[in-house]
């Protein structure tokens, strides 16, 4: 049995859990391996991430969430319950409070798959809050004055975006496109111009090696190979930075657009306060080279990274449990489901 407080940021990449008292104890891929002949799991987290693309027929590497919500439900629950327990978070004295984060847009229906899922994986009680505002608690931001913040969470399947205040959401919006969108982007992109199929390893390679999305902001380039799908063979070639951020142009305008819309609709006093405070991107798109600089010239916003932009949902999820008795009577700040 589990006894402790557990924050869980389920993310569509990457899974990360927070041990009340300890800390981020686990943070591994979002993927799974498993035997399509028996349904049995071969392999979690960053052991089945290295198995993508490289397995057998009959063994399968997935990810069971998709877009911030569960896609296979049986899977995700074998994840949860494979973490829980190499996270240590075994204890004789009863089942443990879990704090997960979810993104805004979340239907009911998908909010309750992620809360049956965390119950069995052995949840006694369990908590959900919405991503960028235990994004912006990690990041440092104080929400709970009257003041406006502002956090764009950009995770693997959704973007967050939240002008927050006296520790609430005010606006909000949540996209899907994030960081597997960033992949898919620059694999079209190379099997259009160079009738070159790669898969996504080489694809986030490319984006976090020489990728920017600010024109002009690198020039670098890389080598890579893949199938040419003219001869079938495998062949080498050459992939610029300009290209990654051709690539990634129709990606990112989503992003900025969803960004404005929020902006546009928050009322003028917290307009100016984020003004002065600048914004705030977290999650892993936050390492995306040239993004704080293209967001400050659209946005005309000072917009920053957080420090450790990975860990500032978790983190997030971890103050509110170390606080939990002295918040959580506070309207609003977590949904009990």
């Amino acid at each position: 049995m589990w006894s402790r407080d557990i924050g869980i940021d389920l993310g569509t990449a990457n899974v990360l859990i927070y041990l009340k008292g300890k800390g981020v104890v686990i943070n591994e891929p979002s993927v799974v391996a498993i035997d399509t002949t028996t349904r049995k799991v071969r392999a979690v987290g960053e052991e089945a991430r290295r198995m993508v693309g490289r397995t057998p027929g009959n063994i399968v590497a997935m990810r069971p969430l998709k877009d911030g919500v569960i896609a296979d439900f049986e899977i995700t629950e074998a994840m949860l319950k494979h973490f829980l327990e190499k996270a240590g978070a075994k204890s004789r004295f009863g089942k443990p409070r879990i704090l997960i984060c979810a993104p805004t847009g979340i239907t009911n229906v998908e909010q309750k798959a992620i809360r049956e899922a965390a119950q069995k994986s052995g949840a006694g009680e369990v908590l959900m809050e919405h991503e960028p505002k235990a994004a912006a608690i990690g990041a440092g931001l104080d929400i709970f004055q009257p003041s406006g913040n502002m956090v764009i969470d950009i995770g693997g399947g959704t973007t967050d975006i939240a002008v927050l205040s006296m520790g609430d959401v005010v606006t909000a919006s949540s996209i899907k496109v994030a960081g597997d969108k960033f992949d898919q982007a620059i694999m079209a992109y190379i099997k259009k111009k160079y009738n070159l199929l790669i898969g996504e390893r080489t694809a986030e390679e490319l984006k976090k090696t020489i990728g920017t999305v600010f024109p002009g902001a690198r020039h670098e380039s890389m080598d890579i190979r893949g199938r040419d799908l003219v001869t079938g063979l495998p062949i080498s070639v050459t992939i610029r930075s300009e290209e990654v951020q051709e690539a990634l142009e129709e990606s990112v305008s989503a992003i900025v657009a969803a960004s404005k819309s929020v902006l546009e609709k928050t009322p003028p006093e917290l307009a100016a306060d984020i003004i002065d405070k600048g914004i705030i991107i977290t999650g892993g798109g936050a390492y995306l080279h040239g993004l704080d600089t293209l967001l400050t010239e659209e946005l005309k916003v000072p917009v920053m990274a957080a420090e450790d932009p990975m860990s500032c949902v978790v983190k997030g999820t971890g103050i509110m449990l170390e606080n939990l008795d002295k918040v959580s009577k506070k309207r609003g700040f977590f949904s009990r489901v």
